[in-house]
């Protein structure tokens, strides 16, 4: 069932996401404004200060030609009206049709070597602050001084227009942004606290056990990925709990069925059926026995699955543990109807637990001899391939369906469905296995055997020299 929120109201998360991210985008915005306004401040005269300078240099050049030619000043002394022109000329504005704010005739004045003014400043101000003088030389002479005035002064008159409209264009780009990021940080905000508020409410049904939850799975990003997770998660807290509840439920037929034995005869002795001798005593003891039998396959699981198991491993030749084993068990193969072949690399070393190791093979021989037809073939081996202890334990006839191969290890389960003692035990010895074979560090796999029967293949680690 997948997750749809019927209306999006604001959440803690996207008011906190909303704030930050609009706060960091005020504060980049104003830090911005700041430092653009002192740049420009700063910058700007700098600036002005070596362009003016430029256009000084232009101008005494000019101006020193011109000496040149005439040979004194009185050619400009007796027609002042022409220094705007001569300013305009040499400075490269005579086609302009408005001169720059910085190369005004007003902007600069000359003074004869004397120094007597031959163009004067405009203003009068003639202080050493307001202006700056560049001494002009024709042959190594001192012709006069060519005065200009510096960026501070021409900026009282261009500098606060300038400014507020530079500072009007920043507000403006200050206040677009601020509407941008409100925008921005409510759009991110509503998105992921949707999303959220969705893993939310997921979450919680999960927690009150609705495990058929899901939550929808858009885009690629990390948020997708979580959605993704968690459906994982969900999908398999759901196959859990169903595995409990019918391992439950196995378990409770399997204890069911030696106590309604005990039961009946129990009671057949009470109502004088029965006569309560050795022999029906003994019966009663062969059910108990496998009631706890039962009980015991159940708590090695339980332990397992606890990561509690009673288990020891210690440096042991495996060869021999498993050698002794089924030569142990020849001669009770034999008259299930099996022949065993064995084929065992010497002084193969592992870590491992002796005893366990025992119950491993008891459990294994247990199920050849449980589901192979009679007559038939065992076949044991066991050689080191790529640094492990790989063993392989195949029979005869019959054999597993490919489809049953994966679950065989489950507990309580019969590849024919059945629950009848005499075609399979109680279904808890591979399982049993598999938590031995895990114990130790190892795998073991199933597959269909070249005899026609079941192969697994256990695979330890080999002991390593320290």
């Amino acid at each position: 069932m997948a997750i749809s929120l019927p209306g999006w109201r604001p959440s803690r998360l996207g008011l906190k996401l909303f704030a930050a991210i609009l706060s960091v985008n005020v504060a980049i915005s104003a830090s911005m404004f700041l430092a653009v306004s002192y740049s420009i401040d700063r910058g700007f005269i700098d600036y002005l200060n070596q362009a003016q300078e430029r256009r000084a240099m232009l101008l005494a050049d000019g101006l020193i030609t011109r000496w040149e030619t005439q040979g004194d000043w009185r050619w400009l002394e007796q027609n002042p009206e022409r220094w705007p022109h001569i300013v305009r000329f040499e400075l490269g504005q005579e086609h302009r049709e408005r001169p720059s704010p910085l190369g005004e005739a007003q902007d600069f004045a000359l003074r004869a070597p004397e120094g007597e003014f031959v163009v004067p400043p405009r203003n009068g101000r003639t202080g050493s602050g307001d202006w700056r003088w560049l001494t002009l030389y024709s042959n190594s002479e001192a012709i006069g001084s060519l005065g200009f005035r510096p960026p501070q002064q021409m900026m009282e008159r261009m500098e606060n227009r300038f400014l507020e409209l530079q500072q009007r264009n920043l507000v403006i780009i200050v206040i677009s942004i601020g509407l941008a990021s409100l925008l921005l940080a409510a759009g991110l905000s509503w998105w992921l606290s949707r999303r959220t508020r969705a893993l939310a409410v997921a979450t919680r049904r999960l927690t009150e056990g609705n495990y058929h939850t899901r939550l929808p799975e858009r885009g690629r990003d990390e948020l997708a990925r979580l959605a993704r997770d968690f459906n994982v998660l969900a999908a398999t807290l759901e196959a859990n709990r169903d595995a409990r509840a019918r391992w439950v439920s196995d378990t409770a037929h399997e204890l069911r069925t030696p106590l309604a034995v005990l039961r009946g005869e129990i009671e057949a002795m009470q109502d004088g059926i029965r006569p309560l001798n050795q022999e029906n005593l003994s019966s009663l003891a062969q059910e108990v026995a496998q009631l706890e039998h039962l009980v015991a396959d159940l708590r090695l699981l339980s332990q397992s699955d606890a990561g509690a198991l009673d288990i020891h491993l210690a440096p042991m030749n495996l060869s021999a543990s498993l050698g002794s084993r089924l030569e142990d068990a020849d001669r009770w193969l034999s008259d299930s109807g099996l022949a065993l072949v064995t084929q065992i690399a010497p002084d193969v070393m592992i870590r491992g637990d002796a005893q366990r190791l025992h119950q491993l093979w008891n459990n294994l021989l247990d199920n050849s001899c449980a589901y192979t037809d009679a007559p038939g073939t065992l076949k044991v081996t066991l050689a080191i391939e790529h640094q492990q202890a790989v063993i392989t334990w195949q029979d005869s006839t019959p054999g597993v369906p490919e489809s049953e191969l994966s679950r065989l290890t489950e507990r309580l389960y019969r590849v024919e469905g059945s629950r009848n003692r005499a075609s399979g035990g109680s279904g808890l010895g591979l399982s049993i296995a598999s938590a031995l074979v895990s114990a130790h560090g190892a795998t073991l796999e199933a597959s269909n055997a070249a005899l026609g029967g079941l192969c697994w293949t256990l695979r330890f680690p080999l002991l390593t020299a320290h």
